[in-house]
Order: structure tokens, then C-alpha cells, then sequence
């Protein structure tokens, strides 16, 4: 275990900030300041201790990226429960199965998504608050018999507090913080347990290495629900006194180049996805002009152009940034190689979930082509390959690593060996200084446009499921998902089908399966393969064939 305390992190950030801004919600006038988040927390606290939540309590958080959204983390987490996250793009039956399967006792929501949720079916939930007002949506009256739904348990008043009064009880890095649903599918939803330490391990790596001081500005559009957001957007500049701005809206480019130069922020954290929406749409179109393209094989001229497009591609982030980071997946080698080729401040890292989220990274001005950082200093690691300097399977182990999946003993035993090296299901090789190059993604997550994992596998157990279909094989393919299907001869004859009526019904099937998915896992189009899949000897599908 480290020294560090997750709890000690937060209560020194709130003491030391006390005065200046911590939270805004972008797109309002409302921005909180260090001192009004210790309020919270200590009425928060006030009220969880009033309701009987205990140390070790599930508590959990669905709604967009918001001020309430990170004051109600503090406070659970630094009461001694443990956070549930849930990712708002998960149908409503997907909520209720991680509600259920955590043994969730309160729940934190937007009001939106609590509409949908039938929080009567759900023995464990005692209270829902609303995350707009934290006004009472549904309580167990049985519990609690005094209070009424649209009651606001907020509005309580605090005797003696003060910066000098305002402390947190400095949990164990041993005790559990939160659990982190990869998905919310039922069958394949594994809780991820994550410990202070873990969290902890994270933000002293960053403070250490990712240069962030008081009064600077974040913008979190990243999904806090998200481990990456969550530590990177939120945990680690609030444990440094930044003001962090919540975007609750869809990260279009447009949207965010807005954003940026409005906010100005001084660390960006992307994923691959959105930076090439950006390349594409954005800079693709000029420097493919054919008098850019002559400008830039001449090497004088070149140097000035480049120059140019630098200073005006990192004005349009706002200008003030210290660098980029790019993370969740591998970053296309054409933008990487021209954001290299101008000089442009980023860098790619490398984590998941398991990992809370955090296994490599290198500051820009050490950046690597086709690397992903160099591993932290929490962690060892080691390549799972015949040979050294062969591709294998990267396995790592120490402080940071996950505790197991909640309730999944089956699950974690696959994942974590006894002497405790975490699979990570990701193929590569270790250059220089543990230089991580990553050849493969042997887990086939996909990463959604806001850095949502998708996992194909889910998916096509649906697909699988419907009628006409044998096999399925869910592809990213130009930023959108694509099925590629393999029909039921037999069925098709027995029913005498056309190929036009075929196609009829496979996309009935898409239309169908779209309207249980969440949007950004839905299927915008599919191919008939004429042959069955080729397949290795457990029957498992050859899926870098099909890429």
C-alpha cells in the first residue's frame, strides 16, 4: 500500500482551496468554490448518518457530467461507502440489473432516467434523490416515514463550521471505493472493485507528473461515470485545486472547440476518436489542398506552414493547454504521425478500468510513435510471450490493480492470478524503460465516441438470439458499428425466402435489437457473409480476419 490517502487528498484540496473556484456547470452561471463543496460533503454526511448508511454501503451515481454529479462522489466516498457509477447511455433495464446486483441502497439519478426506472422492483433501494435538486424522487416509506417524496433533505443548516472545523475521516487505502460496471448487460456486466488505494495510487502518479496548479481550468466532457473521467477529469485537478467545468453534452467537434477556446483549459483528456473526428473534419480538408500539400513538400516553406497550422490548431483548444492526453485506445497512425510531424502537445496513455486507470504514460516532449507511455511507478509488468521481444499477452501487477469483479469469483480467478498479475487481455512489447507498444486488443472493446467500452461479444448475443441468425460479428468500421451476420440456411429454406425478403427481415432484426441498445452500441448497418466464419479449435471466431 501506498502512503497516500484518498480521503487526506480531499480534505487538504478543500482546506488549502478553500477560497477559490472548484465546479462549474458549463452553460450556466452556476460555479462553486472549494468551501461549498465542504458544505456539501459535511450535509451530505449529516444526512447519511441521520438515514443509517454505514461504512461499506452502495451508493449509486447515473446522470451526466455535473457539479452535483461530483459533489455526491465526494461525499460517498468519503464517508466510508462505496460509489457505484453507472453510464447514462445504459438502457433502463441495464441500470436496475447493476442497482440489483450491487445491492444498491441509495440512488443518486437525473430525473430523466429515473422516469424509466421501476425502483419498486429493486429490494436493496431504500431512497432515490433527483441529481438536478437532490429533491427526494421515491423513498421506502416503511424506512422512512417522515419524509415524503419532494422533500429536499439538503436544506439543513450546519452548526460550527468553518475551513478550521472541516475535517474527513481518513479511511485505510484496504477499503473498497467504488465498483465500476463494464457493462450493463446481463451475463456479461462485471463490477470492477476498485480500493482507495488504488484511486489514490492514481492521483499521486498524476500530481507527480502531469503539471496542474490551483485556479487552473479542466473541462470534463469525458463520461465521470468513466474511470478515465473520473480520475483524470475530476479526482486529480480537484485534488489540486483547479476549477473543473462539467460539459453535459454530446462531445461533437463543434461542441467542444467552443468549449475549449471559451475555457481554456489546461490539460485536455481526449480519446483517439474524437481527436480524428477533428483531424478529419477540420484539418484533413486544408492540407489536402493541392497548393497546402505542394507548400508542404518544400522544406523552407514547410517548416512555416506547419508552424502555422500548430499555433492555430492548439489555439482552437484554447490555446493554454499543457498538453493533450490520448487515451482508451490506439490513436490512428495518420493523425498521429501528422500531429508529430507539427508538433503538436500530446501524448498517448495507455490503462482500463481494472487498473483505476492508469498502467502507462510519458509527457508529450517524450512521446513515442506508436507507444503508449512508459509504465508507472505503482506497477511492474511483465509480457506473456515465449521469447523476449516477442508479442504477448501484458500482465501487470501492483498498487493500483483492482481487487477483483464484485460477486464474480468465476470472473476474477480467469483475470488475476494467486500471486496477483492482472491479465490485461491487450497484446504488445516493452522497449526501453518499459516503453509499452501495443499490437493487438485481444478483449475486442470497441471505444464509443465518448469514451464508452464497447464490448462486441454483448451484442452479438443478441444478434445471435434472433430469428435468421446463426453467427454474428460486430465490427467498428468508420467510427460506426457494423454487423457482419451469417444466416440460418435451414430456416430460410423451410420459409421458401427471396434474398429480398431476407434482407427484409435482417433488418427488421437491426431496427429491433437497436431499440434495447444503448446509442452508442447501436448497429448502423450489416453485410451477409455467404460462408461461416473461420474459426480457431475452441470455436471461437478469428476476428482479425474481419477487421
Amino acid at each position: 500500500m501506498i502512503n497516500e490517502k484518498l480521503t487526506q487528498y480531499i480534505e487538504n484540496t478543500i482546506k488549502e482551496n478553500w477560497d477559490i473556484n472548484a465546479f462549474a456547470d458549463y452553460g450556466t452561471n452556476r460555479i462553486i468554490k472549494y468551501s461549498d463543496v465542504a458544505k456539501n460533503i459535511s450535509i451530505m454526511h449529516t444526512i447519511f448518518k441521520r438515514s443509517s448508511i454505514y461504512k461499506g454501503d452502495k451508493i449509486a451515481l447515473c446522470g451526466g457530467n455535473s457539479i452535483n454529479w461530483a459533489l455526491s462522489y465526494l461525499s460517498i466516498i468519503s464517508y466510508g461507502a462505496v460509489v457505484v457509477p453507472i453510464l447514462v447511455d445504459f438502457s433502463p433495464s441495464d441500470i436496475s440489473n447493476i442497482i440489483k446486483d450491487s445491492g444498491t441502497k441509495y440512488l443518486f439519478v437525473d430525473k430523466n432516467i429515473a422516469d424509466k426506472i421501476d425502483g419498486k422492483t429493486i429490494d436493496s433501494l431504500d431512497m432515490v434523490f433527483s441529481l438536478d435538486d437532490f429533491s427526494i424522487i421515491s423513498v421506502d416509506n416503511n424506512i422512512y416515514r417522515e419524509i415524503r417524496r419532494g422533500d429536499n433533505l439538503f436544506n439543513i443548516e450546519l452548526e460550527d463550521f468553518s475551513r478550521e472545523t472541516f475535517s474527513l475521516n481518513i479511511f485505510d487505502n484496504e477499503t473498497l471505493a467504488t465498483i465500476i460496471y463494464t457493462s450493463g448487460t446481463t451475463g456479461f456486466s462485471k463490477g470492477v472493485m476498485l480500493n482507495h488505494n488504488a484511486l489514490a495510487a492514481n492521483i499521486r502518479f498524476a500530481i507527480a507528473n502531469m503539471p496542474i496548479k490551483p485556479n487552473d481550468n479542466i473541462l470534463s466532457f469525458l463520461p465521470l461515470a468513466h474511470v478515465f473521467g473520473c480520475l483524470f477529469d475530476f479526482l486529480f485537478p480537484f485534488s489540486k485545486g483547479a476549477c473543473i467545468y462539467m460539459l453535459n453534452a454530446i462531445p461533437s467537434p463543434n461542441v467542444l472547440l467552443k468549449a475549449f477556446d471559451e475555457i481554456k483549459p489546461n490539460l485536455i483528456l481526449m480519446v483517439p476518436l474524437i481527436i480524428e473526428k477533428i483531424y478529419l473534419k477540420k484539418l484533413l480538408p486544408v492540407i489536402s489542398k493541392p497548393l497546402i500539400k505542394k507548400l508542404l513538400s518544400m522544406p523552407l516553406i514547410s517548416s512555416i506552414l506547419k508552424k502555422s497550422i500548430r499555433e492555430k490548431l492548439t489555439k482552437s483548444f484554447g490555446g493554454n493547454f499543457h498538453e493533450v492526453i490520448i487515451g482508451g485506445s490506439a490513436l490512428n497512425e495518420e493523425v498521429e504521425k501528422f500531429l508529430m510531424d507539427i508538433g503538436f502537445k500530446f501524448t498517448v496513455g495507455y490503462g482500463m478500468t481494472e487498473c483505476a486507470p492508469l498502467i502507462s504514460y510519458s509527457p508529450c516532449y517524450k512521446h513515442v510513435a506508436r507507444s503508449c507511455g512508459c509504465l508507472i511507478d505503482t506497477l511492474e509488468i511483465k509480457i506473456d510471450a515465449e521469447k523476449d521481444g516477442e508479442v504477448g499477452e501484458i500482465m501487470v501487477k501492483g498498487e493500483n490493480v483492482m481487487l477483483g469483479y464484485y460477486k464474480n469469483p468465476k470472473a476474477t480467478a480467469e483475470a488475476l492470478s494467486k500471486d496477483g498479475w492482472l491479465k490485461t487481455g491487450d497484446l504488445g512489447v516493452l522497449g526501453e524503460n518499459n516503453r509499452i507498444f501495443i499490437r493487438g486488443r485481444s478483449k475486442n472493446m470497441i471505444l464509443g465516441a465518448s469514451g464508452q467500452n464497447i464490448y462486441p461479444e454483448e451484442i452479438e448475443s443478441k444478434l445471435n438470439a434472433m430469428p435468421y441468425i446463426l453467427e454474428s460479428l460486430v465490427l467498428s468500421r468508420e467510427n460506426k458499428l457494423h454487423a457482419l451476420i451469417y444466416l440460418d440456411a435451414e430456416r430460410i429454406k423451410e420459409e421458401n425466402l427471396t434474398e429480398e425478403e431476407i434482407k427484409n427481415r435482417i433488418e427488421n432484426n437491426r431496427a429491433e435489437i437497436n431499440k434495447i441498445l444503448p446509442e452508442y452500441a447501436r448497429i448502423s448497418s450489416f453485410n451477409i457473409q455467404s460462408e461461416e466464419f473461420i474459426k480457431n479449435p475452441s470455436k471461437k471466431i478469428k476476428r482479425f480476419l474481419y477487421k
